[in-house]
């Protein structure tokens, strides 16, 4: 599998795998958003699924995959921290304010700061086509967050430092993006940095719950987390490795904007799973999001 990976990288093949695997990652990422909206709270829930993440890396990053070199652990300790900020300030987000309005806000923000991340890390360059298709899914998916702001129920004296946390969980996403694809392309096995990423990334949330009085949050959780949570790794797994390979295959930007598309299937999955209206206004916001990612495809 890492033989043929690494043979089809910066080939058409690669571009039209690094597209699939784009688009696959937005759908489970919508899927691990919906997760994480339930009766237990978003701290919570993040714990129970790094444990299970955890767990499970554990085994294949110890005695399966090869282990990093001296020069790659430097690599991997800003990618844990990272996404350590990233987690923190995307569950602050979720406490105070709605998911349907913090949502578009951080999804929106993070491909803009990816592309010029991007640009300034991997020389990678837009051409005049894709900022447009760029600025045709960022207004939709901002006009979707404002759609929500104004007409859905949402406690309004928590509203401004929601939205500012949102943009700065924007900010962290575009980070881990570009941070990632520079890690897994600089590693020769992509799978040894996906496999010891999710394994030490996963260790934050837990160990800060057991040393912390946090940890009583935990107290009558039940079968339930321990399920939610098991599902939710699984669906991290595909959906964070999904979209660090389609890096290390093709550009950074166009895979980090596809991913994007998941505020599309998280309002679809809002509508067939927890039977949330979707209504003309709404279906044309998400139209915008599907044809700016498909402009930016097609403009490269």
């Amino acid at each position: 599998m890492t033989e043929w990976l690494l043979s089809v990288e910066g080939t058409e093949a690669g571009h039209k795998l690094a597209m699939l695997l784009a688009l696959g990652s937005a759908v489970l990422h919508a899927v691990f958003g919906a997760l994480q909206k339930g009766r237990h709270d978003p701290w919570t829930s993040r714990v129970a699924i790094d444990s299970w993440m955890a767990l499970l890396a554990a085994p294949v990053a110890l005695f399966v995959v090869p282990w990093p070199e001296p020069q790659h652990w430097p690599i991997l300790a800003g990618a844990i921290a990272i996404h350590l900020a990233y987690k923190t300030a995307q569950a602050m987000a979720y406490t105070r304010g709605a998911y349907t309005v913090v949502y578009p806000v951080v999804r929106g923000t993070g491909p803009l700061f990816t592309v010029i991340g991007a640009w300034m890390l991997f020389g990678e360059a837009f051409t005049t086509t894709q900022w447009l298709g760029l600025a045709v899914l960022l207004a939709g998916i901002f006009g979707l967050a404002v759609y929500n702001m104004l007409y859905l129920d949402v406690a309004r004296d928590t509203l401004r430092p929601a939205l500012a946390l949102a943009l700065l969980t924007g900010l962290t996403v575009a980070l881990y993006t570009t941070w990632d694809a520079f890690g897994i392309r600089a590693t020769p096995n992509p799978f040894t940095f996906l496999f010891w990423l999710f394994f030490l990334s996963s260790l934050d949330f837990p160990l800060l719950f057991l040393a912390t009085p946090l940890r009583h949050r935990l107290h009558g959780a039940g079968p339930g987390l321990l399920f939610r949570g098991f599902v939710g790794a699984l669906v991290a797994f595909g959906s964070f490795g999904a979209v660090m390979m389609a890096t290390r295959l093709d550009k950074v930007g166009e895979a980090a904007i596809l991913r994007e598309t998941s505020t599309v299937f998280a309002a679809f999955i809002g509508w067939l799973v927890l039977r949330e209206t979707v209504g003309p206004r709404r279906i044309m916001l998400m139209t915008l999001i599907a044809l700016g990612a498909v402009i930016v495809e097609l403009g490269g």
